[in-house]
């Protein structure tokens, strides 16, 4: 009796550990069949996920016909390149110059503004890298093209993929009821273009400094007695005082 109580106890164990090892078996299976019926990620971000990396920021500067530098419009929009190229700018600012057109002349005198509105930027002259490209149609408008690698946040793929029709083509993925592939793409893009800093995405920022003064007038408040809580009191005017009715 004493041999066979000791060998059942012995066993227990064993036969718990082989049953919940043939559950996570079994749920592991379960998530691959789930995946495998949907044929996508349920979750946006996996789907398409937001990424940081270097990619080229480009300005077209179009180069007059008779020359005379750049116009109101173009110099803004220059020395606001220069500002960006400051605030997030990697390596050099390269300017690219049509070559092969009967505008040599104007696009010199385009690149002489470009160079001036840089400088009001505050990127100087000697900072930009000039390199020339061929025309291939003198007729069309070409361009000096300013160009520099920042740090941005994008997707990894465009949108507007459909890898799988979603009307009633497969039943299996019809009854999953999973999401199909280009669901959430466009806001996620959206979400991407409209960070200021990519950073932000991956860490936040540091506490600023601290209102002194706001805090040093609650701490005597609370010294006091009284609450050092604010209450914003805004008066809502009339609707006929405001429209001029009686």
């Amino acid at each position: 009796m004493m041999a066979r109580s000791q060998q059942n106890t012995s066993l227990r164990p064993l036969g718990l550990g082989v049953a919940l090892a043939a559950a996570l078996l079994a749920g592991a299976c379960a998530g691959k069949r789930d995946l495998a019926e949907t044929g996508v990620p349920v979750d946006v971000r996996e789907r398409h996920p937001i990424v940081l990396r270097d990619a080229p920021r480009s300005l077209d500067v179009f180069v007059g016909r008779a020359g005379g530098g750049l116009d109101d419009r173009q110099a803004e929009d220059v020395a606001e390149f220069a500002r960006e190229y400051r605030r997030s700018g990697k390596g050099g600012l390269v300017a690219q110059v049509p070559t092969g057109t009967r505008r040599e002349l104007a696009a010199h005198d385009t690149l002489n503004g470009i160079r001036s509105a840089l400088a009001r930027g505050g990127v100087p002259g000697n900072a930009l890298s000039v390199t020339t490209y061929p025309v291939a149609d003198a007729h069309l408008a070409s361009p000096i093209r300013l160009t520099f690698a920042s740090l941005q946040a994008r997707l990894p793929h465009d949108c507007g993929q459909w890898p799988a029709d979603t009307g009633v083509s497969s039943f299996k993925n019809d009854m999953s009821n999973g999401p199909y592939w280009n669901f959430g793409c466009s806001s996620q893009a959206t979400l991407a273009a409209q960070v200021a800093d990519p950073v932000d995405l991956v860490r936040s920022r540091s506490e600023g400094r601290p209102d002194i003064a706001k805090r040093m007038g609650a701490i005597a408040k609370i010294r006091e007695g009284k609450d050092p809580s604010t209450q914003y009191r805004q008066e809502t005017p009339q609707i006929n005082s405001t429209v001029g009715g009686r």
